[in-house]
């Protein structure tokens, strides 16, 4: 039988590290004009890697001798360069795990430094799940990215990319204004054919593309011209010499998949919305983006009134339903009715794919909740004689104009903590349609 001594064969590997006095390799590392021999002795085996960092190097060395790693109080700068030094030093226990710590705990990091981060991983092919969290981040929440000092920076090809993807949540007019700030004398002929130019007004055509008729190619501003003037619709077009044949032929292009189409709500933004479509599909909490449903909205309580009658009056026959929530401590909360209400004597239905949720104001994005039912004889309750709003097994129901929570906890999953009740400021219900 086999005995394993990890716990004290890790600690004896870093008193060596530590302390030893015998070496027999030199590996020499590099920052700028800096040179560090991390070991040294003569007439020893010299290890060049003149393109880590000491202090990333430092990190390495730990893991191999301790395997103990802290990132906590490291500067984003080494956690990538860490990234990019465990791919090449082929250590993928390693490079899996800072991987993740930058997805999942320098999410504020990488957001600011997206230029520095996709210059970095796109070179790095096992890198995938970062590339894709990047991209998708940028396609849901693209107007920080294009409006940041370090946008103007972006390789082509990352721009490229970004501009050919059919879920980049951007007017075209707004695609148009940060291609001229990145392309501001540079040649605009590969990217022009991306624009998607008949959805953009006349006004804004007249305003801000016109102006830029000299770096569009001449048989692509004539097709424009006469849709504009005459609304004939540009035709297929052979693009401008020296340039890539695997190009779109044709700058009329479909419109992209927006999620600002799917979504018209004052309480949650498309990311969150995101959360709960991959809650629908039981795929976890995600932000990734999810085009299986389109949330279209049939009720909103500052518009339409807080009134019962009218509420089932939008709401019955609607099918499955979403229902948000803000309360006055500006924390949100809501619940998925898969059944939707059709005015039935008044019952409990019976489903198994109901949920509850909260948003926490302070940290939405981080702070999330979501509650299942545990009873699915009593998940939804339906009032034919219109008293009350709604009810989600009597933990999430309306009294007047307070929210009620938590006060019922056998047919759900408690995750609101103690009972308690704050007053509703807006509430909005959407139908959900499956795409």
């Amino acid at each position: 039988m086999t005995s394993t001594f990890y716990s004290g064969l890790s600690k004896d590997l870093s008193l060596i590290l530590n302390g030893a006095d015998d070496f027999n390799v030199v590996i020499q590392v590099e920052v700028l004009f800096l040179l560090l021999d991390f070991k040294k002795k003569d007439n020893m085996i010299i290890f060049n890697k003149p393109n880590i960092t000491p202090s990333v190097f430092d990190l390495v060395v730990k893991y191999i001798y301790t395997g103990e790693l802290d990132l906590t109080k490291q500067p984003g700068e080494d956690i990538l360069g860490l990234l990019v030094s465990s791919d090449e030093l082929l250590i993928e226990e390693l490079f899996n795990h800072v991987q993740d710590y930058l997805i999942e705990k320098q999410t504020s990091w990488v957001q600011k430094n997206f230029v520095l981060v996709l210059h970095t991983v796109l070179q790095l092919t096992s890198c995938k799940k970062l590339q894709d969290h990047c991209l998708e981040s940028i396609c849901q929440d693209p107007q920080s990215f294009i409006s940041s000092k370090k946008f103007p920076f972006l390789d082509k090809d990352i721009l490229f990319d970004l501009l050919k993807r059919d879920d980049l949540q951007i007017e075209e007019i707004a695609a148009w204004d940060c291609l001229i700030k990145w392309a501001l004398n540079k040649t605009l002929n590969l990217f022009v054919p991306l624009t998607r130019f008949v959805e953009i007004s006349p006004e804004d055509f007249f305003d801000k593309i016109r102006p830029y008729k000299a770096a569009i190619p001449h048989h692509i501003y004539e097709e424009l011209e006469e849709f504009y003037y005459i609304k004939t619709l540009p035709k297929t077009t052979t693009l401008p010499p020296r340039t890539d044949k695997s190009l779109p032929k044709t700058i009329t292009l479909p419109p992209r998949k927006s999620k600002s189409e799917k979504l018209t709500s004052t309480i949650i933004n498309p990311k969150l919305a995101n959360v709960i479509s991959n809650w629908i599909d039981r795929n976890g909490t995600s932000f990734t983006n999810n085009s299986n449903y389109k949330f279209n909205l049939i009720y909103l309580m500052s518009r339409d009134g807080l009134n019962n009658i009218i509420f089932y009056d939008k709401c019955n026959g609607q099918g499955p339903l979403i229902i948000l929530i803000k309360v006055q401590s500006k924390d949100i909360y809501g619940g998925y009715n898969p059944i939707g209400y059709a005015g039935r004597i008044n019952q409990w239905l019976y489903s198994t794919e109901t949920f509850v949720f909260s948003f926490d104001y302070q940290d939405m994005h981080n702070n999330m909740k979501i509650g299942r039912t545990t009873n699915p004889s009593y998940s939804v309750y339906d009032h034919q004689n219109r008293k009350s709003l709604f009810s989600f097994g009597g933990i999430l129901y309306i009294n007047k104009l307070n929210l009620c929570i938590g006060y019922s906890i056998s047919n759900y999953e408690n995750i609101f903590g103690r009972a308690q009740s704050d007053i509703v400021e807006e509430i909005e219900v959407f139908s959900v349609i499956k795409e």
